[in-house]
């Protein structure tokens, strides 16, 4: 095979090594990794280095024994492909002295070689095309699909949906970080000077990026200690450049006047942000819990209701489920009017 590893092959870092192995890989049809690199503490250089076969060795005893959210497949099969390199001294290049391509598991086809994690990889421009789209409010979704058509199929694109909605998370953290939450926090710190009673949240992610927000101030706080005992919950998705869930909470008063008890800017809405939400809320008005909540019918946000808001009756909102057998049931009563109409035009001509 073009390009296969052989023991005597040289390369002039240990990078053009690692994307001769990644490319290797690529065509083969197994993911890689890196095992080790060590660097020469005098002047920098890498003196070996080792890169295997991403299902190399065996997953640690008790890491995975805990329940876990999403089940994830065993993949380590302790595979002994692997590709060593050494220093040589003499022409301060890498060489290859240890080369092992045989593999104890399948290796993926063609049609998904373009999934593999080593394998993906969203080039400048591919970049500079998704946040284009996302600066022209195109959906991520679209903009996808919209993409894989210009190349001829996904097996071209070399990026998944999930690729492309990370990069425009990536970029939204940068946005966030450099400009929109410095003036946020100014914001919030100028409310708080305003009126000590201003309250705030931030929950932040595995790598202290912003990712939900709440907040309340002193109006709030007092609309919810009078009437609080009824509250309704909803987010209105898509209604912000960023596609960010936005979520408040609502009631009435003695006036069928609708007050605001807090309010929230989300990153998505899944089990874990809606129950740091709801925390967070009961915490700004000293836990007091609500009588009755109503939501709409998503499931995560009524497991998350069921999870804190234990001393309320969970009840969900009629305009929600009216808007889901609109959209539901219509088809199906179109078509038995469609068969009525039918059986009276055969009555008629009987």
């Amino acid at each position: 095979m073009k390009g296969m590893p052989q023991v005597g092959m040289f390369f002039e870092s240990s990078e053009e090594a690692w994307l001769f192995w990644r490319a290797y890989g690529g065509r083969v049809g197994f993911d890689v990794r890196k095992r080790y690199n060590n660097v020469s503490k005098f002047d920098g250089k890498v003196t070996s280095c080792r890169f295997v076969c991403a299902n190399e060795g065996h997953r640690k005893k008790g890491q995975r024994e805990f329940i876990q959210k999403c089940f994830r497949a065993q993949t380590r099969t302790d595979c002994k492909a692997r590709m060593s390199l050494t220093l040589d001294q003499e022409s301060e290049n890498l060489e290859i002295t240890d080369v092992v391509l045989e593999h104890n598991h399948l290796l993926h086809l063609p049609q998904t070689r373009h999934l593999m994690a080593s394998q993906r990889k969203i080039s400048e421009f591919q970049a500079f095309e998704i946040e284009a789209a996302d600066d022209s409010g195109i959906r991520p979704q679209a903009a996808y699909e919209l993409a894989t058509r210009q190349v001829g199929g996904p097996l071209n694109l070399g990026y998944t949906p999930r690729d492309h909605r990370n990069h425009l998370q990536s970029k939204r953290q940068r946005e966030l970080a450099f400009g929109q939450a410095g003036s946020m926090l100014k914001y919030f710190q100028d409310k708080i000077v305003e009126n000590p009673s201003f309250q705030y949240a931030l929950q932040l992610d595995c790598e202290e990026n912003i990712s939900n927000i709440f907040w309340a101030d002193a109006k709030m706080m007092l609309d919810y200690a009078h009437f609080g005992d009824v509250v309704t919950f909803d987010t209105t998705f898509g209604t912000n450049k960023e596609y960010r869930p936005f979520g408040v909470f609502l009631g009435l008063n003695q006036f069928r006047e609708t007050k605001v008890f807090g309010a929230a800017l989300m990153f998505d809405e899944t089990l874990a942000s809606f129950k740091w939400l709801f925390k967070t809320f009961l915490g700004a008005h000293n836990g007091r819990q609500p009588r009755t909540i109503y939501t709409d019918q998503d499931y995560a946000m009524g497991r998350a209701v069921e999870d804190v808001f234990t001393e309320a009756y969970h009840g969900l909102c009629t305009f929600h489920i009216m808007q889901n057998a609109v959209k539901h049931l219509s088809p199906i009563k179109g078509e038995d009017e469609d068969e009525g109409e039918e059986k009276e035009e055969g009555e008629d001509k009987d």
